[in-house]
C-alpha cells in the first residue's frame, strides 16, 4: 500500500455523502431561549446543533401538519396521488374550527390548492378533506401519521389528528419535530408550498397569506410550519438555508407569537454563525492504479460519491485527509470495487474513513490479448 497526504479543497457544494462533526454538548454555548422546549438541527446530516428540553412531551398544536404535507408529498412521489386530482370536502372537514380556508361541503379542490391551504394558511379544513381522501377518514390517516412517526424514530410522538387541534394524548417532542421535518424537506414538492408569501385560492378571490412571518423577514427562509393553541403556546418549525447548508429550529411553548419567531431567529443565526458544510475534495483525486493482466494499464480511483461535512467554523482551517491506495490490482476489475480508504481528520482527530473506489471496469486479458501483446513488443524490438 502507497499513502499519500492529501491537501483538501473546502469548497462548500450540494449534493453526496453527508457526515456529522462532533458538536458541543447542550447548554455550552451558554444560549437560551424563552420558549418550554427548542431545537437546532441541520438537515442534511440529522445533527442536532443545540438543544432545550429537546425530548419533553408537549402539544404541537398546527405543526402537525409538518406530518400531515409528508404523508401527502410521499403519495404525490409513489404516484397514488396527484396534484391536479380533485378532492371533495366533506361535511367534517367543513365543519373544522380553529385556522381555515372556509370550505363548504361538497366543494372541489385539486390537491395542489388543498395543500396550498394546508402549507401557507394552516387550513384545518383542508388538512382534513387531503386525510379522508387519502386515508377513507382521519382516525385511519392518523394511523397512518403514527406509522410513520414509528418509522421515523419518532419515540416521544403520538397523534391523534391531522389538524394539532387540542386532543387528548396528542403529543410530541421538539427532536422528533425536527425529525419530521428533516423528512419533509426531502421532498422538491413540498417547497413550492412551503417558501409561499403570499398567493390565493378560488381563482384569485380568496387571499392567503403565511402564517410563518419568517418566510418574509429571515433571509434564505424555506419554511416550515407555525402552530399556536391556549394550551401549546406559540410553535414553529423554521427551516432556512445559507450557502449549501439547511437548518431547522423547532420552537414550543412560547409565550408569545414574537417571541416564537425571534427564538427561532435566535437559533438560526446560531447555527449559520456556527457551522457550514464543506465538501470533501483532495487534490490528489481521482488517481490511477496499475493493472495486471488487465486490457488497460490503469484503473481510476475516486470516492464513491462527493462527501460533505459538517464543521464549525473553526474547523474549517483544519480539515484534512489522507489517502492510502493498493500498490497494485488484478483484472479483471469491476467500478466499484475498493481501491482504497481517505482518512478525514480534524486536527488529529479522526472523522470518518470513506471508501476509494473504481471508476470503470477492467476486463482480463485474454491468452489472444497476450500473445497480441507479445507479438507488437518483438516488432518493436526488431
Amino acid at each position: 500500500m502507497r499513502k499519500m497526504v492529501a491537501a483538501l479543497l473546502l469548497a462548500v457544494s450540494l449534493g453526496g455523502l453527508s457526515l456529522p462533526a462532533a458538536l458541543a454538548a447542550e447548554g455550552e454555548s451558554g444560549l437560551t431561549v424563552p420558549a418550554k422546549a427548542a431545537l437546532l438541527m441541520e438537515r442534511e446530516t440529522g445533527a442536532v446543533l443545540w438543544e432545550q428540553n429537546a425530548h419533553e412531551q408537549l402539544e404541537p398544536a398546527s405543526v402537525t401538519k409538518v406530518m400531515t404535507m409528508l404523508l401527502v408529498a410521499e403519495a404525490i412521489e409513489a404516484g397514488t396521488l396527484t396534484l391536479d386530482e380533485l378532492v371533495t370536502t366533506s361535511a367534517a372537514a367543513a365543519g373544522m374550527g380553529g385556522s381555515q380556508v372556509y370550505l363548504e361541503e361538497g366543494e372541489q379542490m385539486t390537491v395542489d390548492e388543498m395543500l396550498k391551504a394546508v402549507a401557507v394558511a394552516s387550513g384545518n379544513d383542508a388538512a382534513v378533506a387531503l386525510a379522508e381522501h387519502l386515508a377513507g377518514s382521519e382516525g385511519a390517516f392518523a394511523e397512518r401519521m403514527n406509522r410513520r412517526a414509528a418509522e421515523l424514530g419518532m419515540e416521544d410522538t403520538h397523534f391523534v389528528n391531522c389538524t394539532g387541534l387540542p386532543a387528548e394524548g396528542h403529543l410530541t417532542s421538539a427532536y422528533d419535530i425536527a425529525l419530521m421535518s428533516r423528512e419533509l424537506l426531502r421532498h422538491e414538492v413540498i417547497r413550492r408550498y412551503t417558501g409561499i408569501w403570499m398567493d390565493t385560492l378560488r381563482g384569485g378571490e380568496f387571499q392567503l397569506a403565511n402564517t410563518n412571518k419568517l418566510i418574509h423577514s429571515y433571509r434564505g427562509a424555506t419554511g416550515l410550519k407555525t402552530g399556536s393553541t391556549s394550551a401549546a403556546g406559540f410553535c414553529i418549525a423554521a427551516s432556512a438555508e445559507r450557502d449549501g447548508m439547511e437548518l431547522i429550529a423547532v420552537i414550543l411553548g412560547a409565550e408569545t407569537s414574537a417571541e416564537r419567531f425571534d427564538a427561532a431567529r435566535t437559533l438560526l443565526d446560531y447555527g449559520f454563525g456556527g457551522w457550514a458544510m464543506t465538501e470533501i475534495v483532495p487534490e490528489e483525486l481521482p488517481a490511477e492504479v496499475p493493472v495486471r493482466l488487465g486490457r488497460a494499464e490503469t484503473v481510476t480511483a475516486a470516492l464513491e460519491r462527493p462527501a460533505r461535512l459538517l464543521v464549525t467554523r473553526e474547523e474549517l482551517g483544519q480539515v484534512a485527509g489522507a489517502i492510502t491506495l493498493s500498490e497494485e490490482v488484478e483484472a479483471p476489475v469491476r467500478a466499484g470495487d475498493t481501491l482504497g480508504t481517505l482518512t478525514v481528520s480534524i486536527g488529529e482527530e479522526t472523522v470518518c474513513e470513506l471508501p476509494l473506489v473504481a471508476q470503470e471496469d477492467v476486463e482480463r486479458l485474454t491468452f489472444g490479448d497476450l500473445f497480441a501483446r507479445m507479438l507488437r513488443q518483438l516488432a518493436m524490438a526488431t
